[in-house]
């Protein structure tokens, strides 16, 4: 899709369909009074008289448009104006876009950020409304045989009421393309079933990504590499699989050696049928999405590759299955991690953080200036903040702050959570250095606590997306979350 920069008067603007927003309050304003003046006064008449609304979520198409240069309008409530944030902007976009879906219009120009909200600047109304168009088109078929969907909808301009904007709108619409393109792939990959989307499968993607840009490369390690390396508590929950794991390292160079980089580490667990702690049937399929963290992770390196920031990221990931058979680990089998440390597998269905263990000693070799890892982790933490937030976990007061901030700009929110050395505590095992799982209560913390133990001083967060990652109802699929809060961290680093 594109994304072209308009600007000039609404009126005089030729396309198959201007967006136009409603506001509360009497009498429309900015782009729609403008439209509406030209076209003898149609829109205030079908608002007046209740065809159209400001309510937000409310769409009416006008198809005809004497007058003016628009062949036809798509009036959107937007509630209040000066409530009209950046939140509702990709609100109203996306419900406009899935308006035009089912029209034969191919092409469609956006009047909602025209006017500069005071809370939205000119950089942030372009890329959120890329975000949203892009998020609005989606669609996962390739599996499907037959006729595939397509929107017909292939070009959407974004006006701008100011000429001195259109450079930081333009950049909008870059970052925001280069954004979307990497919360697809994230999609893509968490939306491929198990039988597809394998350890190998995650590997090739890494490599064909690595191919467009010059300054990233891929290594892939294979079982004998693991085993090399020590990876005890990875390789533990491997073992009941026939499919062969990989650790798969991603190195983008944007920036001298000299420079500390930060490490991503996703959790990629291809499928997870629990091993022998093995899971009940009801909704086993979205098993598939363990693998989100890496998901996220590649998603992320595809997003920066395109925008060539000067930073150094390594991206990490452990990818394997969860398989329960006779060679599988059983509860009650002892592990030695790559950090020297042991660990009581009380529940095989604690996997995610084993695997993590090992990735996060691994990351240390990089010295690097943060390591965040990224992982469907816990049912716990989807308890505790639902499927809204991504759960933060981190003791770094500047790098919470930086992502807490980079999920707000993004409007892929995250939520601080605590992991305080108390919650470590209920890990206490008679026979290794520490459990894999405590008590019940807070078991979201108690797993952040865990992986806190393998990252030594090294500033470190935890990013839970098991209730982001992916939806069970409705447009049942992957999210691509968290590639928007992570490529928007590593920009504004």
């Amino acid at each position: 899709m594109e994304f072209p920069v308009k600007t000039g008067a609404p009126a005089s603007q030729r396309t198959a369909c201007a967006i136009l927003p409603v506001f509360e309050g009497r009498g429309l304003k900015g782009p729609t009074k403008e439209v509406d003046l030209s076209c003898g006064g149609l829109l205030g008449q079908l608002v007046k008289s209740g065809d159209a609304s400001a309510k937000p979520g409310s769409v009416l198409l006008v198809p005809q448009l004497q007058g003016s240069a628009a062949d036809r309008a798509l009036l959107v409530g937007c509630g209040k104006q000066a409530d009209f944030d950046a939140k509702r902007v990709r609100q109203a976009l996306i419900t406009a876009v899935g308006k035009l879906k089912s029209t034969g219009v191919k092409e469609a120009t956006s009047y909602l950020t025209y006017t500069r909200h005071r809370s939205l600047d000119a950089y942030y109304a372009t890329r959120v409304s890329v975000d949203a168009a892009r998020s609005a088109v989606y669609s996962f078929d390739e599996l499907k045989s037959g006729r595939k969907s397509r929107t017909r909808l292939s070009k959407l301009a974004i006006a701008i009421g100011n000429r001195s904007d259109l450079r930081e709108s333009r950049r909008g619409v870059s970052d925001g393309r280069a954004i979307a393109n990497g919360t697809d792939i994230a999609r893509d990959l968490g939306n491929r079933p198990a039988n597809v989307c394998t350890p190998s499968h995650l590997a090739r993607e890494a490599r064909s990504l690595a191919k467009r840009c010059d300054n990233m490369e891929v290594t892939v390690l294979g079982p004998s590499e693991i085993k090399r390396y020590k990876m005890g508590a990875f390789l533990s929950v491997t073992q009941g699989a026939d499919e062969p794991p990989r650790f798969i390292v991603v190195r983008y160079r944007g920036a001298p050696a000299s420079h500390a980089p930060v490490v991503l580490c996703g959790k990629g667990i291809t499928f997870d049928t629990g091993g022998i702690s093995l899971k009940p049937a009801p909704k086993l399929d979205e098993m598939k999405f363990d693998m989100c963290g890496a998901a996220g992770v590649l998603g992320t390196m595809a997003a920066i590759g395109e925008l060539q920031p000067e930073i150094n990221v390594v991206a990490l990931i452990p990818a394997c299955e969860n398989m329960p058979s006779g060679s599988a680990t059983r509860p009650g089998d002892i592990v030695r991690s790559m950090s020297g440390q042991t660990i009581e597998i009380l529940n095989t269905d604690a996997e995610g953080r084993l695997i993590l263990a090992d990735a996060l000693t691994y990351a240390k070799r990089f010295k690097p200036k943060y390591i965040l890892d990224v992982a469907t982790l816990t049912g716990a933490c989807v308890v505790a903040v639902g499927h809204l937030y991504t759960g933060l976990f981190s003791r770094d007061e500047k790098l919470t702050a930086a992502l807490l901030g980079a999920g707000e700009r993004s409007l892929d929110a995250a939520w601080r959570l605590p992991a305080d050395d108390e919650y470590g505590l209920s890990l206490k095992s008679n026979f290794a250095d520490f459990a894999n799982i405590g008590g019940r209560e807070a078991g979201a913390s108690i797993a952040a606590q865990f992986l806190s133990r393998f990252v030594d001083d090294t500033p470190w967060a935890h990013l839970d997306i098991a209730g982001s990652a992916w939806v069970s109802t409705g447009e049942k699929g992957a999210t691509g979350r968290p590639v928007p809060l992570l490529t928007d961290f590593l920009l504004n680093l």
